[in-house]
């Protein structure tokens, strides 16, 4: 019998270190690594999952191939629909996210915007009723 394969979208992030991003994705997003591959050079691939939904990221130390998207915007930004964003906004913030803008009601969402280290834009947020 033929596998059957689920189709599926992820966004891959490119990071200048693919450990240090696994480490703040789980300290920021409780994220969990399901998959996790160790280059021989030094480098990492992973796929993350937060709350169903899955990331990969990959990097190594010094990777030009693997850097941060460049200022002032990257040209994708990850959008985490949570039930409550204020306390998921804040653990990434402590973790060492910055603020872009903060949660706040507009455009029929509950929703605030940071960059995370690496540069990636997480909108964090839920639609309003």
């Amino acid at each position: 019998m033929p596998v059957l394969i689920k189709s599926s979208l992820a966004p891959w992030l490119s990071v200048p270190n693919g450990t240090t991003a696994i480490d703040f994705y789980k300290r920021a997003f409780g994220a969990s690594e399901v998959y996790h591959l160790d280059d021989p050079g030094g480098g990492v691939v992973s796929r993350l999952e937060i709350d169903g939904g899955e990331f990969w990221l990959s990097g190594s130390i010094g990777d030009a191939g693997n850097s941060a998207p460049a200022p002032p915007d990257p040209s994708v930004r990850m959008i985490w629909t949570v039930a409550d964003p204020d306390p998921a906004f804040a653990r990434a913030i402590a973790a060492g996210a910055s603020v872009v803008f903060p949660v706040s009601e507009g455009y029929g969402w509950r929703v605030g915007r940071l960059v995370d280290p690496f540069g990636h834009h997480w909108e964090i947020g839920h639609p309003l009723e």
